[in-house]
């Protein structure tokens, strides 16, 4: 059923009117888009050629999306500050590396997709399984997503979760089919500008509520009114266990996402191996600044929202309606919506162009006596945003928590792609069998505890001895060891070939 709108009486029209004429905007920049679209690589990359400031706006808006705005505020106000730590914590660190360390070195490479550079390094094999690896682990970032736009046009206009959900996969990725990355690009520009405008009047009412007038002295009840325990990332009781699940939750964040399509998909957009590396630094300190106020309205949920019983869900739409007049409520709208949609389009894009290219392309060559033409191979990206699309919307409608959904998309790279693949950017001899066997040693033991439950490492024995592992962290460890013993297998493989060829 459908519940009661959040909106004053007679604002409904408004806020839909608005929503409406947004939408139309975005469709009317994706026809322009569509323009410059010549080819794949301009459908996927934006023809190499985004300069600083685009490269860096639509990184950002790559992750800020429902986890980062609502989802995260939600974890903190029940558990406090140790919920920031995948994001936006992770998230920022992750940009920090990738510019320091991987930017530069896979912009020169010359490549379209992550696959693409495991075929370089490792071979056929390794391409296949890591795209095998990296498409599905967008389902659940993209239905986080379609959930959480959902949940706003229920709470707005009274919309069904089950049609809300359907209205966004179907309107939200439609305008990229039309001009893939260049759409993605000019749109995040302006939604970022939402989004900005969004967080600021949010975080100046809060303050000033917490304050009664004064941001200074809202600033003064935050570190003095929220209890200490709120501010831990490990508890005394249970310290070793909430410090291990921290790291975990850090590495998720920081290290799962350097293996991904969509960060190498707009690094690979940049014009140059300096402009790639540019833009993730200064997506990194972004992203921290405005990840602060989602942080913040968590932290301070039980200030602001008092008579709230349970636990939070949707606080940041709860504090936007008590604290913000109509028409500045109106923004806030748009700049959620702003967000969620920006996700959205770039997390159904990364995936689908590794199913296009790596996946259905090749097939398509060995069945045609000539080579597809470009316009085939560009629809075949639109036909697998459509299914990437339609599988994410199949996972929104069995209703997992958004969270957990994406927390099982980070982590599911970091196991298995994120050792061969950061040994392969600086190291370009290691045998094709130790990427294989780390990706293999590394996602085995996730899908067992995935399917089982654990959120501990072999969780009833090792547990109960004293040894509270995450499996996430323990699932890349093993990822180690299979690329050792691969390296070392394919070490001596080669030394009896050469040996036999004496």
């Amino acid at each position: 059923m459908p519940t009661e709108s959040a909106l004053p009486s007679g604002m409904e029209s408004i806020f839909a009117g608005a929503l409406i004429v947004y939408l139309i905007a975005l469709y009317g920049i994706g026809f322009l888009a569509q323009r410059r679209v010549k080819n794949v690589e301009d459908f996927v990359l934006a023809g190499r050629r985004l300069p600083t400031s685009l490269a860096t706006i639509t990184i950002i808006a790559t992750w800020f999306g429902a986890e980062s705005l609502m989802t995260t505020a939600d974890e903190v106000g029940n558990e406090g500050l140790r919920k920031a730590m995948l994001d936006p914590i992770g998230i920022s660190l992750c940009l920090l590396l990738a510019g320091l360390f991987v930017a530069g070195p896979m912009w020169r490479m010359g490549i379209l997709t992550i696959p693409d550079f495991f075929n370089r390094r490792y071979g056929k094999t390794a391409e296949i399984l890591s795209s095998l690896i990296i498409v599905p682990s967008y389902f659940g970032w993209v239905a986080a997503q379609f959930v959480a736009l959902a949940q706003l046009l229920d709470v707005f206009f009274g919309i069904p979760k089950e049609w809300g959900i359907t209205a966004v996969a179907t309107l939200g990725t439609g305008y990229t089919l039309l001009g893939g990355m260049w759409t993605i690009t000019w749109t995040d520009a302006i939604q970022m500008t939402f989004i900005l405008i969004g967080l600021i009047l949010l975080g100046h009412a809060i303050l000033v509520e917490l304050g009664d007038g004064s941001m200074s002295a809202g600033l003064s009840v935050m570190q003095t009114d929220i209890p200490d325990e709120r501010w831990r990332i490990a508890d005394p009781p249970t310290f070793w266990r909430d410090t291990l699940t921290a790291i975990s939750a850090l590495a998720i964040g920081a290290l799962g996402n350097l293996p991904m399509q969509d960060l190498m998909q707009r690094i690979f957009s940049a014009k140059s191996d300096t402009v790639a590396s540019r833009a993730c630094l200064w997506a990194a300190a972004g992203y921290l600044v405005m990840g602060i106020l989602p942080v913040g309205t968590g932290m301070a949920a039980h200030l602001l929202l008092p008579q709230q019983s349970g636990d939070f869900d949707g606080v940041v739409l709860l504090v936007a309606s008590k604290l913000l007049n109509p028409i500045l409520l109106l923004v806030f709208f748009l700049a959620i919506v702003s967000a969620v949609l920006s996700t959205i389009v770039s997390a159904v894009m990364a995936p689908a162009a590794v199913m296009a290219h790596n996946l259905a392309e090749p097939v398509w060559r060995r069945s045609q006596e000539t080579a597809p033409t470009q316009q085939g191979l560009l629809w075949l990206q639109r036909i697998a945003i459509v299914i990437v699309t339609m599988a994410s919307a199949w996972l929104a409608y069995k209703g997992e928590g958004a969270y957990e959904l994406v927390q099982g998309s980070y982590s599911m790279p970091l196991v298995s792609l994120f050792v061969p693949f950061i040994i392969g950017i600086h190291f370009k001899h290691a045998p094709p069998l130790a990427a294989i066997l780390a990706i293999v040693f590394g996602i085995t033991p996730w899908c067992l505890h995935m399917l089982i439950g654990w959120e501990i490492f072999f969780e009833p024995w090792l547990e109960a001895a004293g040894l509270p592992i995450p499996h996430e962290l323990a699932g890349t460890l093993c990822s180690l060891i299979g690329f050792l013993i691969g390296a070392a297998l394919g070490r001596a493989q080669n030394t009896d070939t050469q040996t036999s060829a004496l």
